[in-house]
């Protein structure tokens, strides 16, 4: 049996269909991945996918492209499967990727919908309500004959070796940025929470993309090393399961920890709900105003002056939690 699994979302999304794609790997004979360019390099370090296909729908991500029937006759063309996993987050619709894939000829697809699907899904799946993204995808795969072959948490291929971005000896990792501003924790504070875990006594390491290198040269600062820039997906994933703890948003990296088996402090700005988010399989203290007005508002800027749901946490609240998270794993 050849299978497709889509997820057409961000790279911690395509590490939240992890377990959902090693279910299927389980008792399929190919797996393709379908995702976006953004998520494409998570793609490429979970275990069960063979092939990956990129391609980025016009209905999805934060600049998504126009319709291009070329586009799409190629990428019908390119898909090899006689069954489908369409997965999305609790509030999109697999409708159009449906129609996709069956224009490709893929007989019989699954997918998560609240809405009528016509002819386009065999299996028209309810999730539960309140589960985390990881666990829905499984449970929709268990309900298209896929059921879980392991623990079901976050996991990827082996990280490579980075003792020459890391040093030897243990270490505290910061990610400050975050895939929206509404995510992310002030620079300001991230600096002071440098400066106070370097006071504690643990080495810090601050990550970044290639297009934050100033925002990580200025919370490394004088007392954090930076990082900024240094790291692909791969080593990225070898770098976090380094650490002690990682300190970051609700972002990739929160993500890539757990699938590495990290502990987390995750400073969750209520943007989207924690308990579908939240980091996945590992110890994690959850910081930031869950109740904040911005609560649910899914949005990227933040909507509410002064950013309170996340600059209302101190550095001395995450040296705390690193504290507790290193205490509890030691």
């Amino acid at each position: 049996m050849r299978a497709i699994v889509t997820r057409l979302d961000s790279f911690g999304d395509v590490l939240l269909a992890g377990p959902a794609v090693r279910a299927v790997a389980a008792r399929a004979d190919h797996v393709t991945l379908l995702c976006g360019s953004r998520g494409a390099p998570a793609a490429r370090l979970l275990p069960g996918v063979d092939e990956v296909l990129v391609w980025d729908a016009p209905w999805g991500g934060f600049d998504p492209p126009a319709v291009d029937r070329a586009e799409l006759d190629a990428l019908t063309a390119r898909i090899d499967a006689g069954t489908g996993l369409i997965l999305t987050s609790f509030h999109q619709s697999p409708l159009p990727t449906a129609l996709v894939l069956r224009l490709a000829g893929v007989r019989y697809l699954a997918a998560d919908s609240v809405d009528y699907p016509g002819s386009l899904l065999d299996l028209r799946h309810r999730r539960a309500p309140h589960v985390h993204e990881a666990e829905a995808a499984l449970d929709l795969a268990a309900a298209a004959g896929f059921p879980s072959p392991d623990d079901g948490r976050l996991r990827v291929h082996a990280p490579p070796s980075v003792t020459d971005l890391t040093g030897t000896g243990p270490y505290v990792v910061l990610h400050p940025g975050a895939s929206v501003p509404a995510r992310a924790w002030s620079p300001g504070r991230a600096a002071e929470a440098v400066r106070e875990l370097a006071a504690a006594g643990h080495r810090v390491l601050v990550t970044g993309g290639p297009g934050e290198r100033e925002l990580t040269a200025f919370v490394a600062g004088e007392h954090g090393t930076d990082l900024g820039g240094r790291t692909e997906a791969p080593e990225l994933s070898g770098v976090l399961a380094g650490a002690t703890a990682v300190v970051t948003g609700n972002t990739a990296p929160a993500h890539l920890a757990a699938a590495v088996g990290t502990p987390v402090v995750s400073l969750f700005a209520p943007v989207v709900p924690a308990e579908r988010w939240r980091p996945y399989g590992v110890p994690y203290v959850l910081l930031g105003d869950q109740d904040a007005p911005c609560a649910g508002s899914r949005a990227r800027e933040c909507p509410v002056p002064g950013h309170p749901c996340l600059n209302t946490v101190t550095a001395t609240d995450v040296a705390a939690a690193v504290e507790k998270l290193v205490g509890e794993t030691s």
